[in-house]
């Protein structure tokens, strides 16, 4: 039988990264942001099997179609519709950010410099539909570097067991963690300076770890980690920011451990109670990638609702990442929730269906656009070719006309001298 306690931990977890982007203020957020993503990267170290030291390639290929493809298809086609969506008021250059920062429509240099910084960093996307898109990112690097770390510690005679390993990452990991955030260095080359993918890297070291040790059977353990978040997120509140100061920095480890933990404990209570209320999440956390990269852009549902309730001028739609005045109460944080979750997977859903009745799959329809997208590069650098070969053989053609026609002029020249020379008189 199917284990599906840890899809109802991803599920959970899912649930309160949305709660945290739909405007839910105080403690609720301070609580949320403590564990909410690290929750994901303890989850891929908790599964995180060794066979794949022996068999790389099969783990980053995985991990590359997993991670950095979605990314690119996502990320693209949001980059090709970013300037339809200012007429539409889902994109506005006047209501933004609660700090005041919009988006504008971008010039061909600028859609350029996006195209690029997706393909080659994982950076360029949309910041106001994809900003969770960095987790893809940070996923993926922290698991190329979560295995090349593991290698490389177990070929040290003085490591022998798994167990030895783990424990040796973490340390190490958050010994260079120190190291950064104290020194204020970024690693170059890796968007917003590598903090998140490092501490992705360490989060999965707790996460295999403490598939090590197993989990507590005592449950004042998980009313224990329970006391910790709550006064964690009253007197430390942090979040995994891609440039904390020192002190968020070493405030957010126990409690995203502390709150894994909570995850796990109360996705066991609901494993065993059953009934719909499991299905359904066991039905999230399997897709929780589809709700991690749509549900800012499923949020402008939930505005247009905001909109219509309040008679807002429409193009409040554009306020990121909802629609920011008035602020959200618990009705509103509730529906942005709602529409964050479930619109994502509904899409998905019937996408998924149309291409059953149709007979294709996700994958041969992405393959087609793919494939149409390399007949229409080719095309582009053939015509390119023939295009720059024809202005050579005209620059080639009109430089020739040039030398004969100054050839012409100079042998002019020569004769009109030798014409009017006296030495023939």
């Amino acid at each position: 039988m199917r284990e599906t306690r840890f899809s109802i931990v991803k599920a959970l977890a899912i649930i309160c990264v949305v709660l945290s982007h739909a405007g839910a203020a105080g403690w609720v957020q301070n609580f949320v942001y403590l564990f909410h993503v690290p929750v994901f990267f303890i989850c891929a170290g908790y599964f995180f099997h060794t066979r794949y030291l022996e068999d790389e390639r099969t783990f980053i290929v995985r991990r590359i179609r997993g991670l950095y493809l979605p990314y690119l298809r996502w990320s693209i086609f949001f980059l090709i519709v970013h300037n339809l969506l200012f007429p539409l008021g889902i994109l506005s250059e006047t209501y933004g950010n609660a700090g005041g920062g919009v988006t504008h429509p971008y010039d061909f240099t600028q859609f350029s410099q996006h195209l690029a910084s997706i393909v080659f960093n994982m950076s360029g996307h949309d910041q106001f539909l994809c900003g969770a898109f960095w987790f893809f990112r940070a996923l993926l690097l922290a698991s190329v570097g979560f295995l090349i770390l593991f290698k490389l510690l177990k070929k040290l005679p003085q490591v022998k067991t798994p167990l030895q390993v783990g424990w040796g990452m973490a340390i190490l990991i958050f010994v260079l963690l120190l190291w950064k955030v104290g020194s204020g260095v970024n690693f170059t080359g890796i968007a917003q300076g590598g903090y998140r993918e490092l501490m992705g890297m360490f989060f999965m070291a707790c996460g295999f770890l403490i598939r090590q040790y197993d989990f507590p059977k005592q449950w004042w353990v998980y009313v224990g980690c329970l006391a910790v978040l709550v006064i964690c997120s009253v007197f430390t509140p942090t979040s995994m920011a891609w440039r904390p100061d020192f002190k968020g920095f070493v405030t957010l480890p126990l409690p995203a451990v502390c709150g894994f933990f909570v995850l796990v404990g109360a996705a066991g209570l609901l494993d065993k109670w059953g009934g719909w209320a499991k299905n359904a999440l066991v039905y999230v956390g399997d897709r929780t990638l589809y709700v991690f990269a749509f549900h800012l852009v499923a949020f402008k549902v939930a505005g247009m609702v905001k909109i219509a309730w309040y008679g807002l001028p429409w193009d409040s739609l554009g306020g990121h990442p909802y629609v920011l005045n008035p602020s959200n109460n618990w009705f509103f944080v509730l529906v942005y929730v709602l529409v964050g979750v479930a619109l994502p997977l509904g899409v998905n859903a019937g996408w998924q269906k149309l291409m059953a009745h149709y007979k294709f799959t996700s994958e041969q329809v992405w393959q087609t656009v793919a494939a149409g997208a390399v007949v229409a590069v080719r095309g582009i650098c053939m015509g390119a070719f023939i295009t720059g070969r024809g202005i050579f053989k005209g620059v080639c053609l009109t430089g020739r006309g040039i030398k004969h026609g100054f050839q012409s002029l100079v042998q002019a020249v020569k004769d009109i001298i030798d014409a009017s020379s006296t030495k023939d008189e």
